[in-house]
């Protein structure tokens, strides 16, 4: 995904300031934003009747964040992290978890969640990694199978290019 360390360091960082953004929107419109009660329903996709999207800057962070090379693969129709009602990588979690309130206005969703993913994808244009809006258990396939893992530290394959 990303081969020099340096394009690296910068994807990471550049999500996690897309992530800062997020939380102080967040913050600065609390009663738009809604308050997350941790009980886990929104991690339950069909039964919440919703799909989770997410991009490849959004996984490599989470696989960097968690030192691993491989991330949990989706079994159920459940997130993989969620453990009971609570997310088990929730300091870590994707943009569109970060956005997404049971209690949230669904207007000041939409405006987040157009920005963040516009900022995801000029982000992957400028630094060139292949830009994929997908649901979470295509994203997290093709991360355990493909080179976008790279972006979470070196691999063979990024020595090859």
């Amino acid at each position: 995904m990303v081969g020099k360390p340096e394009q690296r360091r910068r994807l990471l960082e550049e999500v996690a300031a897309l992530y800062d953004w997020i939380e102080a929107q967040g913050k600065q419109n609390a009663a738009r934003a809604g308050r997350c009660q941790a009980c886990g329903r929104c991690c339950d996709f069909p039964a919440y009747d919703h799909r989770l999207f997410v991009t490849p800057p959004d996984v490599a962070r989470l696989a960097a964040r968690l030192g691993t090379r491989k991330l949990r693969a989706m079994t159920a129709d459940r997130c993989p992290y969620q453990q009971g009602t609570t997310c088990a990588v929730h300091e870590h979690r994707f943009a569109a978890c970060r956005i997404f309130c049971c209690a949230g206005a669904a207007d000041f969703q939409s405006e987040l969640s157009e920005e963040a993913l516009r900022r995801l994808k000029a982000l992957c244009e400028e630094l060139r990694v292949p830009y994929r809006y997908q649901d979470l258990g295509a994203a997290l396939a093709a991360f355990n199978c493909d080179t976008c893992r790279s972006a979470s530290g070196p691999c063979p394959a990024d020595r090859a290019g």
